[in-house]
């Protein structure tokens, strides 16, 4: 059946009112192929899930194994099933104490309320806190943690007794409290602008939130599963958090997230009553079949590596005029241009040469590059290099268009600039 993007809109509820568009035939490897016969770079992975590329063959094996046998049988918790097991055994067997148990959901947001939850519960307090310029999610919970007044202010009010500190700075840290319940943060900021945590101060993190009792929640949604050139970020640190969550990455382009605590913290949720924080479809069987397998070969490639070897070869190339920064970790990376006006050529000039980019939510000068782990070291070059001369171009440029470039995606071209 033909459709139209107009019709596609009127049946299927949108996020904005000017989406990329983008007709999706077949996704593979690195590249996304339209049903016009154009195929894109996806140089930012589905925003950090195809960290393997798109339809990776052993997570494609794994789905059809795991469809032939059986889909949903039962709400989470209730039934045995091996593949939750298998991939629960080893995703905990990477991380360290007191990481030993992991609860299965649908997504990050999810997996951030559940955390939020679990953390109150826990302790029997109500107080928490996040970091300005954070972003956890859009479900209530979550969006109360987000430190974005343009996206918190539509739904307010959200959730009581939330404060916000700010990000890096150490002074900020003694309003954490015995009343605090929870600290939740990102160790690498994504749509805030791939603004990384500095050592000492989340050093002093996690001592302030230990001398005080508080749980301390870190948000891995974007930065986990070997994308910072390690394991996990907070690995970089050697600074562990007592609830980790996790999604994007975690299950090679299916829906799944996870927040992983200890044995101990978990038994909250089993009393008082019992059944107090369920879900229906959280460990799906064919996202966990997805999950467990996209684990082994992320365990056994050397994907951590690789994610350091693309950040060596973008800072060799994305240097110049019209460039104020690159930063981030490994594959999680943000390029930092002089203006919005700049930024916005390259992304569109970019998108023209077929090639997909994208601002973060909350900054219109900074562009967001995550290729998949598994991009061809040439076609990496490549695109580098298509990149840097966009910019080039764009700094050269002494006529500005007067023709609206047609990509007019909210999300490629951000217009907040309030906040």
């Amino acid at each position: 059946m033909s459709y139209s993007l107009e019709q596609f809109k009127h049946f299927v509820a949108q996020t904005s009112d000017a989406p990329i568009g983008l007709e999706i035939e077949k996704a593979e490897g690195a590249f996304i192929h339209t049903k016009q016969g154009q195929s894109y770079v996806d140089f930012i992975s589905g925003i950090a899930v195809s960290s393997l590329g798109h339809r990776h063959p052993a997570v494609v094996s794994a789905i059809k194994e795991q469809v032939d046998k059986h889909l949903h049988v039962m709400v989470y918790g209730e039934f045995v099933q091996d593949v939750q097991w298998n991939f629960a055994k080893e995703l905990v067997e990477l991380l360290p104490e007191p990481l030993e148990q992991v609860y299965l959901v649908n997504s990050g947001t999810e997996a951030n309320e559940g955390a939020l939850k679990l953390a109150k519960k826990s302790t029997d307090r109500t107080k928490l806190m996040a970091f300005h310029n954070s972003y956890h999610g859009d479900t209530h919970g979550s969006l109360s943690v987000t430190g974005r007044n343009v996206y918190r202010d539509p739904y307010l009010p959200l959730l009581p007794e939330v404060s916000f500190l700010h990000f890096n700075r150490i002074e900020d840290l003694s309003k954490i409290d015995t009343e605090t319940a929870a600290v939740i943060v990102e160790p690498i900021q994504g749509e805030g602008g791939v603004i990384v945590a500095h050592l000492n101060w989340l050093k002093a993190l996690r001592k302030r939130c230990t001398d005080v009792g508080a749980v301390l929640i870190f948000d891995e949604i974007q930065s986990g599963f070997a994308r910072t050139g390690r394991f996990f970020a907070f690995e970089h640190y050697q600074v562990v958090p007592d609830i980790l969550c996790l999604a994007k990455a975690m299950s090679g382009g299916m829906p799944m997230g996870a927040f992983v605590s200890s044995r101990e913290r978990f038994k909250s949720f089993m009393y008082d009553p019992p059944l107090n924080h369920v879900t229906t479809f959280g460990g799906h069987p064919v996202s966990a079949a997805a999950a467990l397998a996209n684990l082994r070969v992320l365990k056994q490639g050397n994907y951590t590596a690789r994610a350091k070897e693309i950040e060596k070869y973008a800072r060799a190339i994305l240097s110049g005029p019209g460039i104020v920064e690159l930063r981030g970790m490994g594959a999680m990376l943000g390029l930092e241009l002089r203006d919005r006006s700049l930024t916005q050529k390259v992304v569109e000039s970019c998108f023209d040469k077929g090639i997909l980019l994208g601002w973060t939510l909350h900054s219109n000068t900074l562009i967001r590059l995550a290729p998949p782990l598994t991009i061809p070291i040439n076609l990496l070059v490549q695109t580098l290099e298509s990149i840097k001369e966009a910019i080039e171009v764009a700094v050269n440029e002494t006529v500005e268009k007067t023709v609206e470039h047609p990509l007019k995606s909210a999300y490629l071209k951000n217009d907040y600039n309030d906040v």
